[in-house]
């Protein structure tokens, strides 16, 4: 058994809301772990089941070898980072850090060493004897993950602990909790709606929508094989172009533009015996050439190290996402290229993948 298990969990509300509709995960020892989603997916109910703060209707929770799914919170050897960072403000940061030790009971001068300890590795102790109130907010989520960390738990468990932070210290903060964790190799599970986060800090990643699990797998496959369109659409920035296709023998086109795709996507389509599909296509593979789709650039949004070109083809809109600076301006007549194996195709009532 990993160092979380999460069986077949279920939750519901007055017997009709169902938030959620059977999660099952294992995460192993030492693994970073991401729920995503848009808001209303159920991560954080997910998230508040795992500590303990709700419970499910049905299903169970194992941490280790224990199932805890009736254990209360305390018991549960966990450490929660809220997004509100959860502070007293009466009490110092050294206070802060030391208190969930201190309630436990644990002896002054091991407080103290836990203190030492979590406030080198976070770069605070020149804060220790400040108030909450008296700190940034990316100083307080350090507080808040001292707190966490100096608890040494079997598990870790962030609730959307960067949505309150400007954008630049999201960024760092992002980097430390990622160094954070290549440090201690504490089991952590990570709520975020941003898909930018879920990317860069997850060994694997949990995408939900509507209280269901729609992929689980390492930041690698869901970018470059996404299970279904929501998948493919969520995750990535600018999102995924996608283009409704009808197969015609063994072409497959839009509005009678030919869309290239490989041996593999062909067979998948003839097997899949549907007429109609999506095409899929992220903007990186899109590359402006002297010859291609035809079509007319519609909007250009420079970024500085790459640029963002939205283009009206007849088979439809296109954003292609090009290195540097674009030397043509909005109007021009332009043409699109990219590779058959770049592409995705899904199926266009259910979503899922095809090829």
């Amino acid at each position: 058994m990993g160092a979380l298990a999460i069986r077949n969990i279920h939750k519901t509300y007055n017997e009709t809301v169902h938030i959620l509709k059977g999660i099952d995960l294992e995460i192993e020892a030492g693994e970073f772990l991401i729920l995503v989603g848009p808001s209303g997916c159920g991560k954080s109910t997910l998230l508040s089941m795992i500590a303990g703060l709700d419970q499910p209707t049905s299903g169970s929770i194992h941490i280790g070898e224990r199932d805890v799914t009736q254990l209360p919170s305390k018991d549960r050897d966990i450490a929660m980072v809220f997004q509100s960072y959860a502070l007293y403000p009466n009490m110092t940061v050294a206070e802060n850090i030391a208190f969930g030790l201190e309630i436990r009971k644990v002896p002054k001068p091991v407080r103290k060493a836990a203190v030492e300890r979590v406030s080198a590795m976070l770069q605070i102790g020149h804060l220790l004897d400040r108030k909450p109130g008296q700190l940034s907010g990316g100083q307080r989520q350090r507080v808040a993950m001292g707190r966490a960390l100096a608890r040494d738990p079997k598990l870790f468990l962030f609730d959307e602990p960067l949505s309150n932070l400007d954008a630049k210290l999201r960024v760092e903060m992002r980097a430390e909790i990622k160094l954070l964790h290549q440090r201690t190799q504490t089991t952590t599970v990570y709520v975020t709606h941003d898909q930018v986060e879920a990317m860069t800090l997850g060994d694997r990643i949990a995408v939900m929508k509507d209280g269901l699990v729609q992929q689980f797998g390492t930041p690698h496959e869901i970018y470059n094989r996404p299970a279904n369109r929501f998948v493919a659409e969520f995750i990535g920035s600018p999102a995924m172009n996608m283009v409704d296709a009808t197969t015609s023998g063994l072409a497959l086109s839009a509005q009678g533009v030919e869309l290239p795709i490989n041996d593999a996507q062909r067979a998948a389509l003839q097997a899949h015996g549907q007429a109609e599909c999506v095409y899929g296509l992220r903007p990186e593979s899109i590359s402006f050439a002297s010859h291609g789709v035809p079509g007319k650039l519609s909007m250009i949004e420079p970024t500085g190290p790459e640029t963002y070109a939205t283009v009206e083809t007849a088979a439809g809109k296109l954003t292609a996402r090009v290195p540097g600076l674009l030397q043509a301006v909005v109007g021009d007549a332009v043409h699109l290229q990219w590779s058959a194996d770049s592409a995705h195709v899904f199926d266009r009532t259910s979503g899922n993948r095809v090829g």
